[in-house]
């Protein structure tokens, strides 16, 4: 089954007409932000192949990432380590869903929201759609989006902190960055509320 369009048109029908899907990625690893972005796609220039990212390679991703920035209006934002740790992880990723609604150039009326939580703090007439990314066109358009953006963040960390793989494992608990964790010790970057993280820090 592959994502289409008939949520938007759902709540065209009610009278909404800019409509935003909102995704999150970065929850699971042991560093780095984690990111939102909301998408309000144009129904008439709807980039064909949108998807899951995770059911895309990276090629087709880049793709789409410029396909998407040229036609929709997209807000990417972050919640920070410091605010991971803070709150907790789930709190974070609302946190950042609600900052990248409100960074669109023209605000949304209504949003689609992957998973199966509406974040707090949000104004917005909004619904939830459980594996939205792979049935809406717009939160498969925002999970690229942020997929990318956050792919970019830990590239440039992975500059100023060589060692780790974040390049690769993208701040994940590989097994490579486990045990440079272990070797080389934790990094600002690292979320210290995360138990293998804690464990070394307990551990020192």
């Amino acid at each position: 089954m592959e994502p289409d369009y008939s949520f938007e048109t759902a709540a065209q029908a009610r009278g909404y007409t800019r409509i935003a899907g909102v995704d999150e990625v970065g929850r699971g690893p042991l560093a780095g932000p984690v990111t939102a972005a909301a998408v309000v796609l144009d129904p008439a220039r709807i980039p064909p192949g949108l998807n899951d990212s995770k059911k895309l390679t990276h090629k087709k991703r880049e793709l789409l990432y410029a396909q998407i920035m040229e036609v929709a209006d997209v807000s990417i934002a972050h919640a920070t380590v410091e605010e991971i740790d803070e709150h907790n992880i789930l709190r974070a990723s609302h946190i950042a869903m609600v900052r990248a609604l409100d960074g669109l150039k023209t605000p949304a009326d209504y949003c689609l929201i992957d998973g199966n939580m509406i974040p707090r703090g949000l104004s917005l007439p909004a619904e939830t759609i459980i594996k939205g990314d792979g049935r809406s066109v717009s939160i498969s358009a925002a999970s690229i989006m942020a997929k990318i953006c956050r792919d970019y963040v830990m590239l440039s960390l992975a500059q100023q902190h060589p060692g780790y793989g974040w390049e690769t494992n993208m701040g994940y608990g590989s097994k490579s960055h486990i045990s440079a964790l272990q070797n080389l010790g934790v990094t600002p970057h690292h979320r210290r509320s995360f138990k293998p993280v804690h464990n070394i820090l307990w551990q020192e």
